[in-house]
């Protein structure tokens, strides 16, 4: 087994420093702290945790609530929080929100098997999620927001990434368009909504009600949506989703009324998960920094341990356009 001794001495520093990293100790650089984790997981050495939890009143080991992992955006997301988590010394647990997933979480709150909560799943009517701020446990809410919440958040500019999908239809000139919508409980389908339905109104795009309809955030919702909106009335020249898996939903519904995607319809997603880069579907999507967000929440929710009265910080990164053949793979405009 190897020691702490020898990770100091083979990174060069003092067992102090070392100890100092593993209870992630504020005043250690961030080059000493990478120095030492890079030696830790070269030697494979494994500070012993049930001493360390006894000696510190920390655990090591974060909560992840997720949702619908039908949907390939969480897999996604739950890989690089994984990866900044383990980066920084940190053990996962992960639970689905579906069923008793929510409540399994706040339980491991309440007996201390967790230092503290990333919820990627968040919504105002979250029973555990408000009882577990109201216990002072460490939260952190990821790719979804819920206004006055006294927790730290992060998310990307859903609102702005879905005016840009409307200013470019505009600019090429698609102007009968339809929105395939998300559930409003769910911030980021409701900020994205709003977002095109104030890009269509500020560039003159057509979008009449019978246009829309909520795709659920899923693939057959998808699909479904889009059959919805063809059967109301003359075929849409563009649609807009508000995420990459109803997407696929529609264009499935697009092929199967006999449409053609570019040529009779453009269609944008949002997420960009990796299936949306896949030939079969070349689909041009809206991209979040998932990395950059999970690099984020894992600080603000490292920060929130160490210093639990800290003020709440929210946040918010920029999204870009990426043009694929679902619209002919015109470039963006900004």
């Amino acid at each position: 087994m190897v020691t702490a001794r020898e990770v100091a001495k083979l990174a060069g520093v003092s067992q102090a420093t070392v100890s100092r990293v593993l209870h992630e100790h504020t005043s250690v650089s961030e080059d000493v702290r990478r120095k030492v984790r890079r030696v830790m997981a070269e030697t494979g050495y494994q500070p012993n945790g049930a001493a360390r939890a006894m000696r510190t009143n920390r655990t090591g080991t974060v909560g992840l609530i997720v949702d619908d992992m039908t949907n390939p955006f969480y897999p996604e997301l739950i890989r690089v929080l994984g990866a900044e988590l383990g980066a920084a010394g940190l053990r996962m647990i992960l639970w689905d929100s579906a069923g008793p997933g929510e409540r399994a979480a706040l339980d491991a709150i309440d007996q201390r098997l967790v230092d503290g909560l990333l919820f990627t799943t968040a919504t105002a009517a979250s029973v555990p999620l408000a009882r577990a701020i109201d216990r002072g446990a460490p939260v952190v809410l990821v790719n979804r927001t819920v206004p006055d919440l006294a927790c730290d958040q992060v998310d990307s500019d859903n609102h702005a990434g879905a005016a840009a999908a409307a200013r470019y239809f505009a600019a090429a000139g698609r102007r009968e368009v339809a929105l395939v919508d998300g559930p409003l409980d769910a911030s980021t389908a409701r900020d994205r909504g709003a977002g095109f339905r104030d890009g269509c109104a500020g560039n003159g795009l057509d979008l009449p009600p019978w246009r829309i309809a909520d795709g659920g955030l899923s693939h057959d919702g998808g699909r479904a949506a889009m059959a919805r909106i063809l059967a109301g009335g003359p075929a849409p020249s563009a649609v807009f989703c508000a995420n990459d898996f109803s997407a696929f939903g529609a264009l499935d519904a697009l092929a199967e009324a006999g449409l053609s995607v570019p040529r009779d319809v453009w269609v944008i997603g949002y997420d960009d998960i990796p299936m949306a880069a896949w030939g079969a579907f070349g689909l041009t999507t809206v991209r979040q920094p998932l990395a950059d967000m999970a690099a984020t929440a894992v600080s603000l929710l490292r920060e929130r341990v160490a210093e639990p009265g800290r003020a709440v910080r929210h946040q918010r990164f920029r999204n870009d356009l990426v043009p694929r053949r679902t619209t002919d793979g015109q470039e963006a405009v900004r």
